[in-house]
């Protein structure tokens, strides 16, 4: 039996890349993820996720996928996630999908569908709730690898650009670089999201002073 589990990190970001991950276990047993520390990785901390994380190599196949932020800019967030789940289906063969869901509960059967008819001719079975992280190990494997694989390239680029904080336009050291960058009148970095309210309206504010 396939299980593949697929969960996101950095959706509502304004900084970096959105970062789908899979994690594929073949076997009887996804629950046994659990004791390797597979849960929502937003119930660990950094150190706690990183050790889950080497301990979850051994047991099955993680699988990134990343949406820039210019593809973000270009396209409908939605649809580019979407595509980037359909794509890990379609590399893994999975017999059994479970997703973090995307949206709205009641939104939930028509994505599935769409799921489905993108990655034809296979038909794997998809369940996809809030909170599959918490609930399903094989979920949260996935939720492990895309928060690590997410803080990583965004301590990547503090090494380069300073203080960044979270990336989330809420997150006060993100806002202050933002005004700060804005405040220089430079053009704004590949892994700004140039679309989002925060930056648009700071961009406009740089262009009246």
């Amino acid at each position: 039996m396939k299980w593949l589990g697929i969960d996101e990190a950095g959706r509502g970001c304004v900084l970096g890349d959105l970062v789908v991950a899979g994690f594929l276990y073949e076997g009887d047993d996804p629950a046994s993820l659990a004791a390797l520390g597979a849960t929502d990785s937003k119930k660990l901390s950094s150190k706690r996720r990183l050790e889950a994380r080497e301990k979850l190599s051994t047991a099955g196949t993680p699988i990134i996928e990343r949406v820039t932020p210019a593809q973000i800019d270009a396209g409908n967030l939605n649809h580019l996630e979407e595509q980037a789940i359909a794509g890990i289906i379609q590399r893994t063969s999975p017999d059994m999908v479970i997703i973090d869901a995307l949206g709205h509960p009641s939104t939930l059967p028509a994505t599935i569908q769409r799921l489905l008819q993108a990655v034809s001719p296979l038909s794997p079975n998809i369940i996809m709730e809030p909170k599959a992280d918490l609930s399903y190990a094989v979920c949260g494997a996935a939720s492990i690898f895309a928060k690590t694989d997410r803080d990583t390239a965004l301590e990547e680029l503090k090494a380069q650009y300073g203080t960044l904080g979270s990336g989330y336009p809420s997150d006060p050291k993100t806002k202050a670089w933002l005004q700060a960058h804005a405040n220089t009148g430079s053009p704004w970095p590949p892994f700004v999201r140039t679309r989002w309210g925060t930056v648009r309206a700071l961009s406009q504010t740089s262009l009246l002073t």
